[in-house]
Formats: structure tokens, C-alpha cells, sequence
């Protein structure tokens, strides 16, 4: 997962990648199917290589690996909170409540 200082890094490099393409396909006159969409995010999959230690090799999912998108983690189960603003946790179930008595139904 990255910090918003590491997204920082990240987002334009994905930016430019989708620019990258755009201006490929309007030099050359081509579809999308034409263009090796993989060689334009090159970049951005060794960025991210060299702060995470991961290849990740779908430039897609790079975006979603940003910590702001999701919530804290549950204090029943310990997973992150779908989002921010969630009540409640998806994986199980507990309310996002301030009681935290450990009732893995009613605490998060």
C-alpha cells in the first residue's frame, strides 16, 4: 500500500503513461488494440517496483493500492475498513462504533 507521499510519485507516472498512449494512437492513426499499452506504463511498474518491492504488472490496479482510499483497520478483525468513511467492516461485520468491547458484532 502506498502513503500519499509514494502516490505522489506514482500518479503522474500514470499520467503519463495514459498521455503516452493517447499520443501514439493520434500519430499513428491506430485503435487501442494496436498499442502496447504495457510499454507506456514501464515507468510507472518500476517506480512502484522500487518502493514497494512488488511487480505489479496491471498499471490499473496500481492505483488502488493507496492507503487514503481505505478506512482504518477493523478493531474486531483487524482488516482495513472499506473506505474512510465506512460504519461498519465488510469482512466482518462489526460496527465501526466507539464501545470496542470486544464483541466482534457490535465493536470496530
Amino acid at each position: 500500500m502506498l502513503d500519499e507521499q509514494e502516490f505522489a510519485r506514482i500518479a503522474p507516472l500514470h499520467t503519463q503513461g495514459i498521455e503516452s498512449i493517447k499520443a501514439y494512437r493520434e500519430q499513428h492513426g491506430v485503435g487501442l488494440a494496436d498499442v502496447a499499452v504495457d510499454e507506456h506504463f514501464q515507468a510507472l511498474r518500476e517506480a512502484y517496483r522500487q518502493i514497494t518491492g512488488v511487480d505489479e504488472p496491471d498499471q490499473n490496479e496500481i492505483r488502488h493500492h493507496r492507503i487514503a482510499l481505505y478506512g482504518p483497520p477493523c478493531a474486531a478483525c483487524g482488516k482495513p475498513l472499506r473506505t474512510p468513511q465506512a460504519r461498519m467492516c465488510a469482512a466482518c461485520g462489526a460496527d465501526r462504533g466507539a464501545g470496542n468491547t470486544g464483541d466482534r458484532k457490535n465493536d470496530c
